[in-house]
């Protein structure tokens, strides 16, 4: 099968033109197994490079297919999500569906899940504006750098002899005896780094507010949240309004600096004059509402069964305040309304107790694509310890190797790892695995205290390293269940 990217694919789709096949692989990096579930999400990410191909008054009724991941914690379920969205460079948020129901009946207002996702395109596409006008930025502050050192007009007696250059109150620079004067001396001493740790007097503007959260921890007093925009909102806006007035954001403060740091101060001001803010909000509303990705982890949570009552009622309340958004709405934020139509949704829970047909039947038919995620066996756990890019054993080596230590594991000892992380799992809840993470920090929690003191540089953990740390802890039943 060939690719089918080609050079008439539109810019706002090119970051989504990666193959079903392409998007597994690139998963395959990072996460082990779960073939069902990477070809789901695969399937879905290509869907929106295949909606964006589709004439116009087509395009705007196909809607993404929403998934559900069912399968215990720890299996890999909030990392699909992650890594896909990363992959898709799409504006990505977690949030739990129990964090709806930590207050009163309604909790944390649930649009704020959209306004959260605004922000984090903000700061994408601001992160973006900002690499494609780094070049002009550095140019510029080293104008401004050349033309600060280089000006001269305080009299002598101004100077310190410190070697500091001093900025007076009109902003004119007296450089310290046998600075360079030119514009073309200081720039190739600029680049050449030799002025790097001169100090001078900048004055920084004052870009916090001396606002503090004005509702005092809002999310707290969710209860009273479901009325209205939701104190998210309100706080927003009134930051935002009271910002604006003259001095709410303090004067400029003056302080001395090396070059270097005031050169890097300056490009990220400079950067700043030159991206263009209104044209980020609108690529920012832009990807969110065509590129979106929302992990709603813990669903199960919220599904209860049919003969509950009480305080359970809460649950049914939340997933009827999700309904609008996942079916499609139109959300106020402080960037300008946003359309939740094509947003993806991902949800995932363990369903343990309740189970998917326990949501209330308006929010399981959005979310069409259901998916049973595989526990992890002990196969799994030696796959995840040497497998991925970022392996939990190179996590270690990594470590040790700032200590100057070079740690190495032997099959074997990989081996026992996962035979203990798969009893430990056993024995006590399963965890999935994050139950590595356990099992690796007691099997080096002595390496990691002498590490600094060690006089060896390697360290090799074998299998009787393994067995003589961790055998002891789970023969203790109730040891393995603090420890591990």
């Amino acid at each position: 099968m060939t690719d089918q990217r080609d050079d008439h694919t539109p810019s706002t789709s090119s970051r989504l033109s990666f193959t079903p096949r392409e998007v597994v692989g690139e998963l395959d990096r990072y996460i082990v197994g779960q073939a069902k579930a990477k070809r789901a999400v695969a399937i879905a990410l290509r869907n929106r490079w295949r909606r964006n191909r589709v004439p116009a008054e087509l395009r705007e009724e196909i809607t993404p297919k929403n998934i559900i991941l069912i399968g215990p914690t720890g299996v890999g379920k909030t990392e699909i999500a992650r890594r896909l969205a990363k992959l898709a460079q799409a504006p990505f948020i977690k949030v739990e569906a129990s964090k709806f129901t930590e207050v009163g009946y309604v909790g944390r207002d649930v649009e704020s899940i959209v306004r959260d996702l605004v922000e984090v395109a903000i700061q994408i596409v601001r992160t973006e504006q900002r690499e494609m006008v780094r070049v002009r930025a550095e140019e510029h502050a080293e104008q401004r750098l050349i033309a600060l050192l280089s000006q001269s007009r305080e009299p002598p007696l101004a100077r310190e002899p410190t070697g500091t250059f001093v900025v007076s109150s009109g902003g004119s620079i007296t450089p310290p005896k046998g600075a360079p004067s030119s514009a073309s001396e200081l720039r190739a001493k600029l680049r050449s780094g030799e002025l790097d740790d001169t100090m001078i007097e900048l004055e920084v503007a004052d870009t916090s507010s001396p606002l503090i959260s004005i509702f005092g921890g809002a999310n707290g007093m969710g209860g009273m949240g479901g009325a209205g925009q939701g104190f998210d909102e309100i706080e927003s806006k009134l930051k935002d309004m009271l910002g604006n007035l003259p001095g709410a954001k303090g004067k400029g403060a003056r302080r001395k600096l090396r070059v270097a740091d005031a050169r890097r101060l300056l490009e990220d001001e400079e950067a700043g004059k030159l991206v263009d803010m209104e044209q980020v909000k609108h690529d920012a509303r832009e990807r969110t509402e065509q590129s979106g990705i929302v992990f709603l982890d813990e669903i199960d949570k919220v599904a209860g069964g049919k003969s509950q009552s009480g305080p359970d009622i809460s649950r049914e309340g939340v997933q009827r305040d999700l309904l609008p958004i996942v079916e499609g709405s139109t959300v106020s934020t402080k960037y300008g309304p946003i359309k939740t139509d094509h947003i993806l949704f991902i949800a995932a829970g363990a369903f343990h107790v309740a189970k998917v047909s326990d949501l209330i039947p308006e929010l399981q038919g959005r979310f069409p694509i259901r998916v049973e995620l595989d526990s992890l066996t002990r196969d799994d756990f030696v796959r995840i310890l040497t497998e991925p890019k970022n392996a939990l054993t190179r996590q270690y080596q990594a470590l040790m190797a700032a200590e100057g230590i070079e740690l190495s594991f032997t099959p074997a000892a990989i081996e026992a790892i996962a035979d203990y992380a798969e009893q430990a799992n056993r024995q006590n809840e399963n965890i999935g695995a994050r139950r590595l993470h356990t099992i690796m920090e007691a099997l080096l929690d002595e390496l990691s205290y002498t590490a600094s003191e060690r006089v060896e540089r390697d360290a090799t953990i074998d299998e009787p390293d393994v067995r003589r740390v961790l055998g002891p802890i789970l023969a203790d039943k109730d040891l393995s269940r603090f420890i591990l």
